[in-house]
């Protein structure tokens, strides 16, 4: 069966020009007998700049999500992201469709053995990145709370607190007591909750 292959193409400047990409790409294509079923590019945008403000990115998710193509070709690994967070929340979109990813410059495919590793290893190395930053906002936690720091929402004044907890055993209902007291639903179900307990 002949894989149905998407091109994402992207520069940084206006100046700059996606055909050297292109033109490669598609010969790439042609040697595998890979079908070309749609082009998307992003000219004059940064690899850095969300999905949002990428529309040839986005609409490639898009068709991703509908399984529109069996495998994304593109340039260079940073063509699609400059972050290796975003990088492998893309590869995940991928995956979780069973669309492969061919990546010219780092001759990764991720429809061959290898390519598979390579992508495994990836995963692995965010999900080390992700560990990383656990324990390092656990570390911030702990100082803070070595520094005497009170940690979680801010409390409500005691005469706030008070007059909802007047209006609750009034039989006020949770909507109108937080109305009444000028506090949040959230800050009265809080203490509601506090005082069934």
């Amino acid at each position: 069966m002949t894989k149905r292959v998407a091109i994402y193409l992207r520069v940084s400047t206006t100046g700059q020009t996606v055909e050297n990409q292109r033109r490669e790409l598609r010969a790439m294509a042609a040697r595998h007998g890979w079908k070309v079923v749609r082009v998307f590019n992003d000219e004059g945008v940064s690899g850095a700049k969300g999905r949002d403000q990428r529309p040839g990115f986005d609409a490639l998710c898009q068709g991703i999500a509908r399984r529109e193509f069996d495998m994304v070709a593109t340039w260079s690994v940073d063509r699609l992201s400059r972050s290796l967070q975003g990088l492998v929340g893309f590869l995940g979109e991928l995956h979780a469709k069973g669309i492969d990813l061919y990546v010219h410059q780092q001759c990764l495919d991720t429809s061959t053995p290898a390519g598979k590793a390579m992508f495994q290893m990836i995963g692995v190395f965010a999900e080390f990145e992700r560990a990383m930053i656990v324990e390092r906002v656990k570390a911030g936690l702990a100082r803070a709370r070595s520094q005497g720091r009170r940690l979680g929402r801010p409390r409500l004044a005691s005469d706030k607190e008070r007059r909802v907890l007047q209006l609750l055993a009034a039989g006020t209902g949770i909507v109108k007591t937080a109305r009444t007291a000028g506090v949040g639903v959230s800050a009265v179900q809080r203490i509601k909750a506090s005082t069934i307990a």
